[in-house]
């Protein structure tokens, strides 16, 4: 028991990492969160308006604001006149010259200054389309959760995945969520307008109290808003109680109006798996106060667990909510989470279901269950009423695909992957899947977005790099935003996409470049730096767990590592007798840091002595290495040096200590 609680001692210490990079109110004059300042908007929920629009701004109670300001990359900063204040609430008109875009807000009171990505989205024209990238149960957290990935393939764990391809992908939440944002930004309102709203609906984050998770959610909201596509996001679970969730991203419960359309998002709590009574009768007030608007709910938990056609989804048709034998047989394909196992919050139920119909909400979103369920509810009038359920965009805890040995012994066989959806909603009410097409059948119905399009960010202290994984059938173009260390430029020799630099400025401490790409399929990157770099990667080996794994035994490799700009690759190679046995790649613990723990699982080795090689590489393919060996009469850990040829220019000797981290741990430990 102590050496398994030692063990765990150990892998949270090497798993704990400082705040992302960027995070733009952590330059502020305060140290106040965005939620201290404002209760709406926040980086999950924007103030939306026109130019000359008045908006409104919600101060916390107590607070005196002084100013408001909006800017964006390319465009303001613009002044938002306070023209005046209702019961607490500020009249906000948007600058008759402001361009459309979507703005970081820069908030001054006598609390401090805070600057909230998300903050203004200021429309050229109210849609008559929405344009729906719909992603749930993002899971960002600050620690390790991961699956692996490559093409339609999702598993686990590194052994599982190897089953299926040579060279698969680590999904790290924080990767999937960034991916996410990134992708629809790419195809958003500034680019070919596939979309023009970012939906996330719950488990924000994996822990509620988890602050350095939030800051994370809140640079990837970031990554997506301030290429030009707004955001809105709800609370889940996993955000319950909001301890965090109302400082960084957005209240318990809103609506947001965007021309004809009214959006709801409504917070089905915790262990209670729905909203409270009271939140429904607001609901209403909401929805008679906007007639004429197609209204959408936003809900984090399934409101349907089945329908006639299975537990997958289907169609429900036929039936009322306000007829009692009508709403008896409906209570058989309702959740337990919102009927209750025995009726007991049958109420609740009812008076959600008796709204969707008696207002007629031509869409629900949820999440929660990490897997697609389609519903589409026809009511007794024969109007369609759309539930739709993605799987998770973030998470890799439910069935892999194909379903593993593990997930079926479970009872998980219905496979699933990191996905999204696209929806579209018309002024009329009409709703479409032009993307997915018909989504209702079993199985996945969801976009293998971000489970195909993924994105590296390492921003390091002389330059940024990004590595991009396309695995669709074609290339994807449009605007893409970096953090930059400031006087870095992009350097061409070291980036194999199609780009234009749109434009850089500093906002709220932190440098922005804004560019035009182009990703083509396979693997790419953009290097953007202060100088050509010619610095070798260091890397140590830190333990193994088991620390002595018997011939065949499944083991872990722990790495430490660091670059001036960024890892790109690592690779782990099993060496016995002067040849190399296997080589296995190890992925980063911490995507957002590039100080960060790398792993790797080596399904056995039948040797009693062998020797670990590891071999990073940065993007400028200067490589540093370290080696440990295994068995015999010690364990030992050797450093080497490395002279890399790259983009014709030779790079020095990087000087790299191995150290074995496991019996310095165990001293200080003692």
């Amino acid at each position: 028991m102590k050496a398994g609680r030692l063990m765990a001692l150990l892998v949270a210490l090497l798993t704990i990492a400082a705040a992302p990079v960027g995070t733009v109110w952590a330059a502020s004059s305060s140290s106040v969160t965005p939620g201290e300042i404002l209760v709406q908007p926040l980086p999950g929920v924007p103030a939306i308006g026109k130019p000359g629009d008045i908006v409104e701004i919600h101060p916390v109670e107590g607070v005196a604001i002084d100013s408001l300001q909006i800017v964006s990359i390319l465009h303001g900063p613009y002044d938002l006149q306070i023209v005046g204040t209702e019961n607490g609430v500020i009249k906000a008109k948007i600058p008759e010259d402001a361009v459309p875009d979507v703005y970081f807000l820069v908030v001054k009171s006598d609390r401090g200054e805070v600057t909230i990505p998300n903050g203004v989205w200021v429309m050229k024209d109210a849609p008559t389309v929405l344009r729906i990238a719909h992603g749930s149960d993002l899971h960002v957290t600050s620690g390790s959760k991961m699956g692996f990935v490559c093409g339609d393939y999702f598993q686990k764990s590194i052994p599982e995945i190897l089953q299926y391809c040579d060279h698969p992908y680590a999904m790290h939440s924080y990767t999937a969520a960034d991916s996410f944002m990134t992708y629809y930004a790419m195809t958003g309102l500034q680019s070919e307008n596939v979309i023009n709203l970012i939906i996330s609906t719950g488990d924000d984050v994996d822990t509620n109290g988890d602050s350095e998770g939030y800051k994370m959610f809140d640079e990837a909201i970031l990554h997506g808003t301030a290429a030009g596509t707004p955001l809105i996001s709800i609370k889940g679970n996993h955000d319950h109680p909001p301890t965090y969730y109302n400082k960084y991203v957005g209240p318990r419960y809103f609506y947001e109006v965007i021309g004809d359309f009214i959006i709801i998002g409504l917070d089905s709590r915790g262990e209670e798996r729905h909203p409270e009574l009271e939140q429904l009768q607001w609901m209403e007030e909401v929805l008679k106060s906007h007639p004429d608007k197609v209204p959408i709910v936003l809900v984090h938990h399934p409101f349907w667990y089945s329908t006639p056609d299975g537990k997958w989804g289907g169609t429900i048709k036929g039936y009322t909510a306000f007829d009692d034998g009508d709403w008896q047989a409906l209570t058989g394909f309702i959740s337990w989470d919102w009927e209750g196992k025995n009726g007991e919050y049958d109420e609740i139920a009812r008076t959600f279901l008796q709204l969707v119909e008696k207002y007629n909400v031509r869409l629900v979103l949820a999440g929660h269950i990490h897997k697609d369920k389609p519903v589409l509810y026809i009511d007794k009038e024969g109007n369609e009423h759309w539930f739709y359920t993605v799987t998770t965009t973030g998470a890799p805890d439910k069935t892999s695909n194909p379903p593993s040995q593990a997930d079926q012994s479970r009872g998980y066989t219905t496979p699933s992957w990191y996905g999204s959806q696209v929806i579209y909603v018309y002024e009329n009410g009409t709703v479409k899947f032009p993307l997915a097409g018909d989504v209702l059948h079993e199985g996945i119905s969801s976009l293998p977005i971000p489970q195909k399009f993924i994105v590296y960010r390492q921003n390091g202290e002389d330059g940024t790099a990004v590595k991009f994984v396309n695995e669709l059938d074609n290339a994807v173009s449009g605007p893409f935003v970096l953090e930059i260390p400031e006087g870095a430029k992009v350097d061409p020799e070291h980036t194999n996409i199609t780009y234009t630099v749109l434009g850089e400025r500093e906002i709220g401490g932190t440098q922005y470049m804004l560019l035009n790409v182009t990703v083509p399929t396979g693997v790419s990157q953009i290097t953007v730096v202060k100088s050509t770099d010619a610095q070798a990667p260091e890397v140590k080996i830190g333990y193994l767990m088991p620390s002595k794994p018997k011939p065949g035994q499944r083991f872990k490799v722990y790495v430490t590592a660091n670059d001036n700009v960024g890892i790109r690759d690592m690779k782990v190679q099993i060496i016995s007798d002067g040849k190399v046995l296997a080589e296995y790649p190890a992925f980063s613990m911490k995507p957002t840091e590039v100080e960060a723990t790398y792993y790797t699982e080596i399904p056995g080795v039948d040797a009693n002595e062998f020797t670990i090689k590891v071999i990073a590489t940065d993007f400028y393919s200067n490589t540093g290495e370290t080696t440990y060996t295994v068995g015999g009469s010690t364990s030992t850990s050797s450093p080497s040096q490395t002279t890399t040829e790259s983009g014709g220019s030779t790079c020095g000797p990087a000087f790299i200590v191995g150290l074995a981290l496991l019996p310095v741990l165990l001293s200080r430990r003692k």
